[in-house]
């Protein structure tokens, strides 16, 4: 961004040149005189005043974008603030990450998590007619540890099938 007095100095260079170019039109008009003279400087004071408004307004609208924003500019052009996400929930998606890619984390936290799901929907009678085979197979109390605890957990449509289970009881 160029400084403020180069901006000045550039624009007294571009009014210069446009009323030398004025001034040299008005000369050739006054020699041929297609119209009276009257008119001829009317026209000429005419143009001088636009070339005049012209700078001002290019001069205000430079200064204006140096002036600091006022606050209620600066009120407008704040991003509103996104809301945090809830604890439980980061915990959550966490811990359904977690058992998509370790078998022992799904074991130990991911399932105990959906039981309790479970629990909270039907009570203790949760049942594998309830549940259905899938979500039966996966959150069964009498199910063995995983072998391979470090192996692979579920897939995510999986978990996703068994939520969506869930959530219809």
């Amino acid at each position: 961004m160029p400084a403020p007095g180069a901006d000045m100095r550039s624009e007294r260079a571009r009014v210069a040149i446009l009323v030398a170019g004025v001034t040299l039109v008005l000369v050739v008009m006054l020699g041929v005189q297609p119209v009276s003279v009257d008119r001829i400087l009317a026209g000429y004071v005419l143009v001088l005043a636009a070339i005049g408004l012209a700078s001002v307004t290019r001069v205000l609208a430079a200064g204006a974008r140096h002036d600091p924003p006022s606050p209620f500019e600066h009120a407008l052009s704040q991003k509103p603030e996104e809301a945090p996400r809830p604890p439980e929930l980061v915990r959550i998606e966490r811990e359904i990450t977690l058992g998509t890619t370790s078998a022992g984390h799904l074991h130990n936290r991911l399932i105990p998590l959906l039981r309790d799901a479970a629990v909270a929907r039907l009570g203790t009678r949760a049942t594998r007619e309830e549940l259905g085979e899938d979500a039966w197979e996966l959150l069964r109390p009498d199910r063995p540890e995983p072998e391979d605890r470090n192996g692979p957990g579920v897939p995510l449509r999986r978990i996703r099938s068994i939520v969506t289970t869930l959530e219809e009881l």
